[in-house]
């Protein structure tokens, strides 16, 4: 197996992973939304990068989900079921999870629609990977 693809099952792994805590943190109603955000969003970005990653497309350091889904296709390859609404866990990447950011009372999330929307991409990245 090529270092590629032992990269990118290693990332779904960890992908998989986030998508289990989230999954925790959505069945608590005292669990906070920028936790479950930021798993969630995890989640997400290591299915894309798994997915560059196994076609050897080299990508920032970056936790910006649009760019990611840009290198995909740029790279021609489709971008996950809910592509166009990933970017919604862009703020919980990185921002959220600093003291500046917007508090926890400002912040909220669809537990619904960012779980399925996690299992999605998750099942469309091990289709690709394999």
């Amino acid at each position: 197996m090529s270092p590629s693809a032992d990269h990118a099952r290693a990332l779904l792994t960890k992908a998989a992973d986030d998508a289990y805590v989230a999954g925790l943190l959505a069945q608590d109603s005292e669990g906070p939304a920028w936790v479950l955000g930021f798993h969630a969003e995890q989640a997400v970005e290591k299915a894309l990068k798994a997915v560059l990653s196994s076609r050897e497309v080299v990508y920032p350091r970056t936790h910006n989900l649009v760019t990611l889904l840009e290198l995909l296709r740029t790279n021609a390859l489709d971008p996950p079921p809910d592509g166009d609404s990933l970017a919604r866990l862009i703020p919980f990447g990185v921002a959220m999870r600093y003291e500046d950011a917007v508090s926890d009372d400002e912040l909220t999330i669809d537990a619904e629609w960012t779980l399925a929307a996690v299992s999605r991409t998750l099942e469309w990245a091990r289709g690709l990977v394999g």
